[in-house]
């Protein structure tokens, strides 16, 4: 049963996923409660895998990745190259997605932020126009919402870790054992 609500947790983090991806796209802003919330949710979600399994390893493995994540770009921050709430969110996504999945989390960011960069160097490649001219507008300013790649990255992390778990339970008999 704790698989459940493990995995139920991971699910209420999508959609203040979503709301980080809004918020930085039309803000350019990540509030700490967003930041602070996701950490609850994830830590919660790997302290049930946690008591299920006994193992220490995935909740070690994302503090480290976490610590070594917020380091590495924290000189970015203070070079004011990627903001505080980027830092932050990057900080709190190992916990969100597993140790074991951030080389899917680090594909998929990686896919992600090329397709932004694209867009925000080439905006007449966009369909709208008051979109194309919204990018501009931050092109000018020089910023680029790095939250909207890191949430939809960790959005499709986390529902990949989902359909992973429910379907290695569906194979391994633990549904049937729920009913």
């Amino acid at each position: 049963m704790l698989i459940v609500e493990a995995l139920l947790l991971k699910a209420l983090a999508i959609p203040l996923l979503a709301r980080i991806a809004w918020l930085d796209f039309t803000t350019q802003k990540i509030a700490n409660r967003d930041v602070l919330l996701l950490l609850c949710l994830g830590m919660g979600s790997l302290l049930l895998l946690l008591l299920r399994s006994g193992s220490w390893w995935d909740m070690g493995l994302s503090a480290v990745a976490g610590l070594v994540l917020f380091l590495a770009l924290f000189p970015f921050w203070i070079l004011r190259k990627i903001g505080a709430g980027d830092v932050k969110l990057m900080a709190v996504v190992p916990f969100l997605t597993g140790g074991t999945d951030l080389v899917v989390f680090s594909m998929l960011l990686l896919v992600f932020a090329l397709v932004t960069a694209m867009a925000m160097k080439n905006p007449f490649l966009l369909p709208a126009g008051a979109f194309r001219v919204y990018v501009q507008h931050l092109d000018r300013k020089g910023v680029v919402p790095f939250g909207v790649p890191i949430s939809v990255a960790a959005i499709c992390t986390v529902t990949f870790v989902i359909y992973k778990s429910v379907v290695l339970a569906s194979s391994s008999g633990i549904l049937d054992q729920l009913n």
